[in-house]
């Protein structure tokens, strides 16, 4: 009797533990991770300074109720316009700083360090 109901609480807790790491996967899926988001918001960029590891997607969002198109000096990478609370994100997979701005409103700046 002991066995089988041994048997049944580890049953349980696999099941439990199975949908805990599903769940999690799910989630950080559909919002960016911590510190890698950066806020379009009163014509301004914030953090303006990012620093990530390489391999970090850094995710973009219009708070704004203008648009904004984000790109980097270096024709890395550029965004669609952005309406309000569009988003655009892009993977850093090599190390250096990425110097970028607002195409509509260049005087907006902004800076990512990959490390």
């Amino acid at each position: 009797m002991r066995i089988m109901t041994l048997g049944v609480c580890l049953l349980a807790v696999c099941g439990v533990l199975a949908g805990c790491q599903s769940g999690s996967t799910k989630a950080s899926a559909e919002k960016p991770v911590m510190g890698t988001e950066i806020k379009i918001d009163n014509f301004s960029f914030g953090p303006g300074e990012l620093t990530v590891p390489v391999g970090a997607t850094v995710t973009w969002t219009n708070h704004d109720d203008v648009p904004h198109l984000v790109a980097s000096e270096e024709n890395i990478f550029k965004s669609k316009v952005l309406d309000t609370d569009d988003r655009f994100s892009y993977t850093f997979t090599r190390p250096g700083t990425y110097l970028y701005f607002c195409s509509v409103h260049p005087k907006m700046t902004g800076e990512i360090v990959v490390r």
